[in-house]
């Protein structure tokens, strides 16, 4: 490898050029593949053309059919609909294909319109379900399919992911997230009302996709046998799906790639936020144009790189002749509208630069992307069985990971990658992502095997089995929360807490409010707790300033901790604030002084509207209270009841004050600390403290903390173990 000697790119990178990947098919034929598909990459696209449909500008067009027929010029050149014959005499032929389509060969979009077209040329019953690991895919898939077809999003062509639903008793092929396909399984067990299911982006094998795996052979095998499946992914696991599904035939599908030279650091670097925006300003004073894509760990860098992006962008843009840089933050938590403008095109002399997790790794394409910088890091969630407790770990990438990520790059023109990383450490890292099946929390997944009437869960098929000692914690877990019986079947507490689309924990919170009395009160609060990062960090210049102003609003919350604030919080937002003509400029200023994210708050209000339709489902009605009485104030009977409704789903997350002030951890006996940034930080008096989140740095920290009596847990042992009593009784 040499050093760069472009000026262009920065003396601090080392660039290495890779073999042509055009026509050169990556993947080891295996003997079971029937045909192997090639393509060979061409420029033919109309980018304009494809750039203008892609934003949903129809004004030009005077119907929809007219906006198919112009889409149908970009569909012709990808690689699958080239070979649909072909593609579909396959899937006709077999109950199980798997069909392994590179980056750029049009997989997820085309192939369930061929599908979709077989079924009304031969009018057969039964819709499309197209699964993805995110919803930002599914939503963005959705639209787009839908222009394709010629329909209206919701008419022939939708979307369902959590807390949002565009089909209607029309639609006949579904985007929908591989929790919202176990919903429906929980719902219906023998899915009638779909004759395909497509399994999308298979190979990032989270847990959901696991269990939907697993959950589609049970039915092949049982009531459904003329289901037709297609499991599509777009790495090397080919193999593994086959011989899951019984050896079933394998497809390959060659995309378009062009050639993207690597770039790697000769030193490593410690800030990685700033390597990220030094290296987008090199990029931007010394490349042609095109657009930058940045794969960072989580939201909270994100909301970093884009602050710091917009305040140095004009300045630089007016000091010398480079485009303008327009940053744009994408993660899942970010509202569908602010995720679209990720996809519009920017007109003018300027740049547009998205700081992305892995999000943008292979579940949505950003058109006109042509330089990748990659911080070679995401954020996981590690369980700790041995613990009880979930750890959230920033961690290296994948080799595979790495390559998805560089081939972003590569999807329209030649491009480049920037690996924030040296190339020693990029042959370090490991050949494939770890399942997260692995190293997750599986009581969740019990629970739905259990609603579903699966009794040895052991020996289910699982796609990977998580091991036995992660399987029986589970069944622990939810026998304490009364979800199962002393004989290990599901309890009508355990039914409706796999309804709610709600971990376990906090499925049984609700359930308990709705037994007290106090339901509105911590829907609520768990409407907040939803939301990522809705409490967002100060700068230190600002931090006490601020923490004091939170301080003085929160009065409760300054006694009782993070839950009860976050009640106080939302009651200013929701109900003081949106009484007065100017809502919006009020509830941004508010926001903005207290360092609460607008956009939060925004969908904190989203899921809450959710949950209550799916309380009143539930519980035949939820108390209509009016708005003082819904609001909390300073009763510590009012706040007890909702603490203790907490305590029933997290009586395992509780630690006892020590003499020297310190706490341990009531089920282990390990030292803890409150977070810094809880309201009980400096408050050293708490008998004791309850956390719904366990985080871990240089030690481990309790996160969301409340203060609890000793008395209470008492209390809500004696009671929780009264009702599984009971539970058990009526069982028999």
């Amino acid at each position: 490898m040499t050093a760069n000697n472009n000026e262009n790119t920065g003396s601090q990178y080392a660039s290495k050029k890779p073999k042509t990947r055009r026509n050169v098919h990556p993947f080891k034929r295996d003997v079971r593949a029937k045909k192997v598909i090639r393509f060979n990459a061409t420029e033919e696209d109309d980018h304009a053309l494809y750039e203008r449909l892609r934003t949903g500008n129809t004004a030009t067009y005077k119907s929809l059919k007219s906006q198919a027929d112009d889409l149908l010029k970009v569909r012709k050149t990808l690689p699958v609909f080239q070979h649909k014959r072909e593609i579909m005499t396959y899937i006709e032929s077999n109950p199980v294909t798997v069909l392994i389509g590179e980056t750029g060969s049009g997989k997820s979009t085309q192939i369930p319109q061929f599908i979709l077209e077989q079924l009304y040329d031969k009018k057969k019953h039964g819709s499309i379900a197209v699964t993805q690991p995110r919803r930002v895919a599914a939503i963005n898939l959705a639209t787009r399919v839908a222009q394709e077809h010629g329909s209206k999003l919701g008419d022939q062509v939708g979307y369902s992911v959590r807390f949002d639903n565009t089909t209607t008793a029309r639609t006949r092929l579904k985007y929908l997230t591989d929790g919202m396909l176990l919903r429906e399984l929980m719902m219906n067990s023998d899915l009638k009302e779909y004759s395909v299911v497509i399994i999308d982006e298979a190979h990032e094998r989270t847990v959901l996709t696991d269990l939907i795996l697993g959950f589609l052979k049970s039915l092949m095998q049982g009531t459904r046998p003329d289901l037709r499946i297609v499991v599509m992914s777009a790495t090397l696991q080919a193999e593994k799906f086959s011989e899951f599904f019984d050896n079933a035939p394998i497809l390959f599908v060659e995309g378009r790639k062009f050639d993207v030279t690597q770039y790697y650091l000769k030193a490593p670097t410690d800030d990685i936020v700033d390597a990220v925006i030094r290296c987008c300003m090199q990029i931007n004073q010394g490349e042609q144009l095109g657009d930058i894509l940045c794969f960072l760990p989580g939201q909270e860098e994100i909301d970093k790189a884009v602050a710091i992006m917009e305040k140095i962008a004009k300045y630089v843009s007016e000091e010398s002749p480079v485009p303008l840089i327009v940053p744009y933050p994408l993660y899942a938590a970010l509202p569908p509208m602010q995720q679209a403008l990720v996809f519009a095109p920017i007109k003018g002399f300027k740049r547009k630069v998205v700081f992305s997790t892995n999000i943008a790794e292979t579940s949505v394409t950003i058109s006109g992307v042509k330089f990748i910088v990659d911080s070679g890091l995401r954020k996981v969630k590690v369980w700790r069985h041995q613990l009880g407790l979930a750890t959230l770990l920033t961690v290296p990438i994948s080799q595979a990971s790495a390559m998805q990520r560089s081939g972003r790059a590569g999807r329209e023109s030649e491009g480049k990658s920037f690996r924030l990383y040296c190339e020693s450490d990029y042959l370090k890292l490991p050949k494939q992502s770890e399942p997260e099946i692995a190293r997750s929390d599986v009581t969740s997944p019990v629970l739905m095997l259990k609603r579903y009437g699966i009794d040895d869960i052991v020996n289910w098929t699982w796609f990977e089995n998580p091991g036995k000692e992660a399987i029986v914690m589970g069944l622990q877990e939810l026998y304490e929360l009364g979800a199962l019986d002393n004989r290990g079947k599901i309890t009508k507490r355990g039914e409706q807490m796999a309804l709610l689309p709600l971990q376990p924990h906090l499925s049984s919170v609700l359930i308990k409010a709705s037994e007290v009395g106090c339901l509105s009160q911590v829907i609520d609060i768990i409407s907040c707790l939803s939301v990522e990062n809705l409490l967002l960090n100060p700068s230190p210049e600002e931090r006490d300033d601020i923490n004091e102003r939170r301080l003085s609003l929160c009065n409760a919350g300054k006694r009782y901790g993070d839950l009860i604030m976050l009640k106080e919080l939302f009651d200013i937002y929701f109900y003081e604030l949106g009484k007065s003509q100017d809502a919006n400029s009020e509830r941004n200023d508010w926001c903005k002084e207290l360092c609460i994210s607008l956009r939060g708050f925004k969908n904190v209000v989203r899921v809450r509207d959710q949950l209550r339709v799916y309380c009143k489902r539930l519980f035949s009605s939820i108390n209509e209270e009016n708005e003082e009485t819904r609001k909390i104030g300073e009763d510590s009977d009012e706040i007890s009841k909702i603490l203790k409704c907490f305590l029933t789903g997290f009586i395992k997350n509780t630690a006892i004050g020590m003499p020297d002030r310190s706490y341990r951890t009531v089920s282990t006996g390990e030292p803890i600390s409150v977070h810094p940034s809880s309201m009980l930080f400096l408050n050293k008096s708490c008998p004791g403290i309850m956390y719904t989140e366990y985080v871990f740095t240089t030690k481990g920290y309790a996160r969301n903390v409340s203060r609890i009596e000793l008395s209470w847990l008492q209390e809500v042992v004696t009671n929780g173990t009264a009702v599984a009593k009971q539970k058990i009784t009526s069982s028999k």
